[in-house]
């Protein structure tokens, strides 16, 4: 009997469309995904309406967003070996379609999908909510979901009428289509330099303040 993250099918060729790319021919994904996609908007947002009593439709949405977004599916299915298992047409796979984020979120959903058509909304919700439920315990508060770094930081500074951080770039290496920056990130008040690395001076600022936002909570 085919299974997939504990869920047994008694459909074997539900499971094997699911994982089936649409280069390797028909049937293949795509229709599961859209379902599957459904799916999986509709188990989260049912998560966070039972966790967060108090939170307003926009904090629901945001959260929303980061939990079902394709970077985030992806990051799933490599957790749980997806790539391994999807039937690709030989030009995706020589290309390295099975680590591509696109691919691997999409056949996900479609996964969920196949779950569902298997054995009924229940067991899909099965299959799902332990994939989910690191990412919902580490959210942020509902008021901070979808805001960046930066952004988080300078809130808390100036809700303890503190200093804003200054930036400092401290480092650019690297050749002029693959650069890397370092940045650092002072608080005069608290006392605190962190540091961060990233493709771009803004992403070196938003990975510092994220240091800075973690150093702050461990106090």
């Amino acid at each position: 009997m085919a299974a997939f993250g504990g869920h047994a099918f008694a459909d074997a060729g539900l499971l094997g469309q699911a994982l089936r790319h649409r280069s390797a021919g028909s049937p293949h994904n795509e229709r599961l995904e859209y379902l599957g996609d459904a799916l999986l908007n509709l188990i989260v947002a049912e998560q966070l309406y039972q966790r967060w009593p108090r939170a307003d439709e926009g904090a629901l949405t945001r959260a929303r967003a980061e939990l079902v977004r394709e970077s985030t599916l992806a990051g799933i299915a490599r957790s749980l070996d997806l790539g391994a298992r999807l039937t690709l047409g030989p030009g995706e796979m020589k290309s390295g379609g099975y680590r591509r984020d696109s691919i691997l979120a999409d056949a996900l959903e479609a996964v969920v999908a196949a779950c569902y058509l298997d054995a009924g909304f229940d067991a899909c919700r099965i299959l799902v909510l332990p994939w989910f439920e690191p990412l919902l315990a580490a959210l942020p508060p509902p008021a901070q979901v979808g805001k960046d770094a930066k952004t988080r930081l300078q809130e808390w500074l100036q809700a303890r009428q503190k200093p804003l951080p200054v930036y400092a770039l401290l480092a650019e290496t690297g050749e002029d289509h693959a650069k890397s920056f370092q940045v650092s990130c002072t608080l005069s008040q608290p006392p605190l330099v962190a540091e961060g690395v990233g493709s771009s001076r803004r992403a070196a600022e938003q990975a510092a303040a994220e240091v800075a936002l973690e150093q702050l909570q461990d106090r």
